[in-house]
């Protein structure tokens, strides 16, 4: 097993992290900006080093710093948690050139699943159902253009190779819109990525966001676990997150997780990752890989037993899974939402000192945090202070669960979203289950 870990970021992740670490006899190095001396999990750890100012460049995303933080402390390992340089292949590949372990898949893996043409090229190439499209970059040839969104048909969306967030996307409903949007697109992803390749897909109307979580070994095991359905969404980014998804069958959950767990091996992937897929009328369409630990990941957790950040730390150990796919058994169903420091109604962030906090519990409750009363939320970060996690034997015991648990929070000082997670749980689609990824802006007044 590990012997020391760096933990490198900051918030509930690391404190997730911390907490796993604990549980394996791991010792814990936490490393954080001079805004974060009071996080949670920098109080709890058995060394800190202090790496940097607040800004994130400065501190979080500062390689260098972080590595140093490794070698003088004598650790042996570094978690990236998500976010930040989880998804840095050049991180990973100075890290493990450091004489460290990267707890992650391999910078070549990274790369490969990074670049979103390559990706659709990979799991094309390994069986994984993926939306018709361009098959590669986009040139500047608009006669060829105009006959390959003809061919997927419109509507069509064109993406930021190396795009995310929901950045670098445009949609175009017509052959007229074309040659600009393409061009328009260009432009945002350089200036924002720089890297100004595109690519074209089908645009899914009114799809569903399901993802399928994946584990995999240093010794050709891969599993996975089960779906989430992530389609509660505003402005590409998820809200309310539950698993297992509304209406996926236990025949489509087997021919599809068994496809992911195949093209794992395939591409030599190690330790946890996520398939994101577009789900629509009965069909999976491969969309992104995410190559790190979600955020969503305790809703996985609830319904299977797994603590899939134990697991991380297992594989990057080097040591096989601790089951097999036959051992994995989906029971109940959890829903989690995301807290936010921000202004229910205008989103925008509510940094500040949070004057009391009383966390909900109960039976099938789960709180993952790094706040506590007189913690001051720094704004200089992500929003996200809490995930608020329940379960339930059915998926409306795990509704009304987070209900209760919801009108039990309360965090003084600062304005949260609670408001709007009490009314997303209240509609009556969602109880229903099955809503689309465009329901929530709609319902806001957000969608064009």
């Amino acid at each position: 097993m590990l012997e020391k870990v760096v933990i490198a970021n900051r918030g509930e992740i690391a404190l997730r992290i911390l907490r796993a670490c604990k549980e394996l006899g791991i010792k814990t190095v936490a490393v954080h900006s001079t805004a974060d001396r009071d996080l949670k999990h920098v109080l709890l750890a058995d060394e800190t080093v202090c790496i940097g100012p607040a800004p994130s460049a400065k501190s979080y995303l500062n390689i260098p710093a972080i590595i140093a933080a490794a070698e003088v402390t004598g650790a042996d390992a570094i978690h990236p948690g998500y976010g930040f340089l989880s998804e840095n292949a050049d991180f990973a590949e100075q890290v493990e050139r450091s004489g460290f372990t990267f707890i992650g898949p391999t910078a070549d893996v990274i790369r490969l699943m990074g670049d979103k043409v390559s990706a659709i090229k990979a799991m094309k190439k390994a069986g994984v159902p993926c939306v018709p499209g361009s098959d590669g970059p986009v040139g500047n040839d608009i006669a060829k253009n105009k006959e390959i969104a003809k061919r997927i048909g419109y509507p069509i969306i064109i993406k930021a190779s190396g795009g995310g967030g929901g950045r670098g996307m445009r949609v175009v409903r017509n052959e007229e819109a074309l040659e600009e949007s393409i061009a328009m697109t260009k432009a945002e992803a350089k200036a924002a990525f720089n890297n100004d390749m595109v690519y074209m897909e089908k645009y899914l109307e009114n799809p569903r966001h399901v993802e399928i979580q994946v584990l995999a070994d240093t010794h050709g095991n891969a599993v996975y676990l089960a779906e989430r359905d992530c389609s509660m969404q505003r402005r590409h980014q998820k809200v309310v997150e539950e698993a297992p998804a509304p209406g996926i069958t236990e025949e489509l959950r087997r021919d599809i997780g068994s496809r992911c767990a195949n093209a794992c091996v395939e591409i030599g992937y190690r330790g946890a990752g996520t398939f994101e897929f577009l789900y629509e009328n009965g069909e999976f369409y491969f969309i992104e890989m995410n190559t790190r630990i979600q955020v969503e990941h305790p809703v996985t957790e609830m319904i299977t037993g797994v603590d899939l950040v134990k697991e991380q730390l297992r594989i990057a150990a080097g040591l096989p899974l601790s089951f097999k796919q036959e051992d994995i058994k989906v029971k109940g169903h959890a829903i989690e939402c995301r807290i936010n420091a921000e202004d229910p109604k205008s989103f925008l962030p509510s940094p500040g000192k949070v004057a009391h906090l009383h966390s909900p519990g109960g039976f099938g409750v789960r709180w993952d945090s790094h706040v506590y009363g007189g913690y001051t939320v720094p704004p200089h970060y992500d929003s996200m202070i809490a995930k608020l996690i329940t379960y339930g034997d059915t998926r409306e015991v795990a509704i009304r669960r987070m209900q209760n648990a919801l009108a039990e929070t309360i965090i003084d000082g600062i304005k949260t979203n609670i408001p709007l997670h009490e009314m997303i749980l209240e509609d009556e689609n969602f109880q229903k289950g099955g809503t689309n990824i465009h329901y929530l802006e709609k319902k806001l007044g957000l969608h064009d």
